[in-house]
Formats: C-alpha cells, sequence, structure tokens
C-alpha cells in the first residue's frame, strides 16, 4: 500500500510540473524573449506574410528551389518523420520516387550526387533549410528557367548560406522560403 501511495503522488506530481508548470513556464518565456510573442519569425514579401521563418513549404515549379520533403505534408499542426526504417519497401520505394523525380527536373545530374537531404524528410517534418549542396544542384536547372546567369544564381544560394552555430556546432545550411523570396526579387530587377 505504501508503494502505491508513492507511485500516485509521484504521478500526480509529474502531471503538474510536465503537464503545467513547465509549458507554462516555455509559454512565459516565449512572450517575453521569442520573436512575435511567440508566435514564430513571420517572413514577409510585398508587404504580405509569405511564411515562417523556421517553417518548411512546399516549393515544387522548376522556377524555386525546392524544399526538403516533408513527411507531415508540410502540416505545422502535426509535426513528425514517417517512422519508417531505413529497409521498409514503403519508404525506399518512396525515397527512389523522389530521386526521380529530382533527376527528371534536373537534367544532367547524377543520382550519385544528390544529397540526403534533398530526398529524406527531416524528423521533425518541417524543415526549412536544405544543405547548399542541395541548392548547388539546382542552380542550373533555375537559371535556364528564369533566364538568370547561372553564376548570379550561384552568387544567390552563396548570400544565404547559414554556417553553424558559433562557428562549432551544426552544419551549414541554406533557408528555402528566405532563398526563393531573394530568387524573385532577382527575377524582378
Amino acid at each position: 500500500m505504501k508503494l502505491l501511495k508513492q507511485s500516485l503522488v509521484l504521478t500526480l506530481c509529474c502531471i503538474a510540473v510536465f503537464g503545467f508548470v513547465y509549458p507554462l513556464l516555455i509559454w512565459g518565456v516565449a512572450q517575453v524573449a521569442g520573436p512575435n510573442n511567440g508566435k514564430g519569425e513571420v517572413v514577409e514579401y510585398n508587404g504580405r506574410v509569405v511564411g515562417f521563418k523556421l517553417i518548411g513549404q512546399s516549393f515544387t515549379e522548376d522556377k524555386y528551389f525546392n524544399s526538403r520533403p516533408s513527411a507531415v505534408g508540410y502540416n505545422a499542426a502535426s509535426t513528425g518523420g514517417s517512422n519508417k526504417g531505413p529497409t521498409n519497401p514503403d519508404y525506399l520505394s518512396e525515397v527512389q520516387a523522389r530521386i526521380d523525380t529530382f533527376l527528371a527536373h534536373n537534367p544532367g545530374v547524377a543520382k550519385s550526387q544528390i544529397p540526403v537531404d534533398i530526398v529524406t524528410a527531416s524528423g521533425g517534418g518541417l524543415d526549412p533549410h536544405i544543405s547548399p549542396q542541395a541548392a548547388y544542384l539546382q542552380v542550373k536547372r533555375i537559371a535556364k528557367v528564369r533566364n538568370l546567369a547561372e553564376n548570379e544564381v550561384k552568387a544567390l544560394v552563396d548570400e544565404h548560406i547559414d554556417g553553424p552555430l558559433l562557428g562549432l556546432m551544426g552544419t551549414s545550411k541554406v533557408n528555402v522560403l528566405k532563398l526563393n523570396i531573394a530568387l524573385e526579387k532577382l527575377a524582378k530587377k
């Protein structure tokens, strides 16, 4: 009976702390220190909100840099990975379909050149970034479709590479939404 009472008290304490206190603490910090009072950092173009800095969007038209695939259909209400292992036949066929699509839209690119991040979803399913390598592989296609010089588009990618945090943690990455907005501005010049 003593163990049951201790277990019940511990369970209620955990529910209180992790169900109420911690979420309220994080919410409070976001209200004070977070961008847009914890509602996320919005990205605007031509005076209207077109997305959020840290939430990926689908860009599949040839005139834009493609986004990283999403396991949740870019639905910010339900983040998560596919939970399919690397030997799952459904997962493998899905990745192969993404590879085939990428190769069809980017002639001249070899399958061995394709970085994993452009054909697999991230663990959260809403990653707004791709690797610089994934962006560079798309430069030729975008330059051709938009009738721009390849070196102009490549320079745009170079300008939008974010290095590792403090130069130490993580890898270099490119925010696809911000890059595509800059591409739109470049095309209108």
